[in-house]
């Protein structure tokens, strides 16, 4: 029976604010829970008000490992005031830029899981850098540019343990959607062709790769 949160987790995971459905969430959730099994870090590129971190945390904190979530907190791309997904509430007043720091905080305060995750704020590829440790899962689920897409998996890929997953969100082949899931997309095929990654799940915009080789 695939590994599901309690009702109390998902009610977070939903009033939290982020644009991941449920379906994808409890495939997420399955993921990080076999994904914890390694006994390593689960890690997820782009925070935002922590919707999926909730459910990393969660899984994490039944497996005993640590999640850990990366963000500058700026906002994406798509975020950003004229877009379509654009909050004006996570906008700071005093310096008039997006600021989802407070938001994803609370998020986790009212899930009970703010012992379980290490919050990085930083640019991806800068954290990426020094980052040398293995890691049980990736998420990426930042930028949706080709620049910032590739940079979060040439960072974080290659810190995949061996029988550990890498999740791809907004795989969109349609390229009717290009400014959401396109540069996603062509991340998603770059780590099949590598040959160091095998698919193991699809649920709708969520793809599951499983480590099974060497290279990226």
């Amino acid at each position: 029976m695939p590994a599901a949160p309690t009702p109390e987790i998902l009610a977070a995971f939903e009033a939290a604010k982020g644009f991941m459905p449920t379906d994808e969430g409890l495939a997420l959730y399955e993921a990080a829970a076999e994904a914890g099994r390694l006994g390593l870090p689960l890690l997820e590129v782009g925070t935002y008000c922590g919707r999926s971190t909730v459910l990393l945390a969660d899984a994490a904190r039944a497996a005993g490992v640590t999640a850990i979530t990366v963000d500058h907190h700026r906002g994406s791309e798509e975020q950003q005031p004229g877009w379509d997904y654009h909050d004006p509430a996570t906008v700071d007043p005093e310096i008039g830029l997006m600021d989802t720091l407070p938001a994803f905080r609370r998020t986790l305060h009212r899930a009970g899981l703010e012992e379980h995750v290490v919050a990085l704020v930083g640019r991806s590829p800068q954290i990426a850098a020094f980052w040398g440790s293995p890691l049980g899962l990736v998420f990426v689920d930042g930028g949706h540019t080709d620049e910032h897409a590739n940079a979060d998996y040439e960072g974080w890929a290659p810190h995949v343990a061996d029988g550990g997953l890498l999740v791809v969100h907004d795989v969109f082949p349609d390229p009717v959607d290009e400014f959401t899931g396109q540069a996603p997309y062509r991340v998603y095929l770059r780590a099949l062709a590598s040959g160091a990654f095998t698919e193991a799940a699809v649920t709708g915009s969520l793809r599951v790769l499983r480590r099974t080789g060497p290279g990226i």
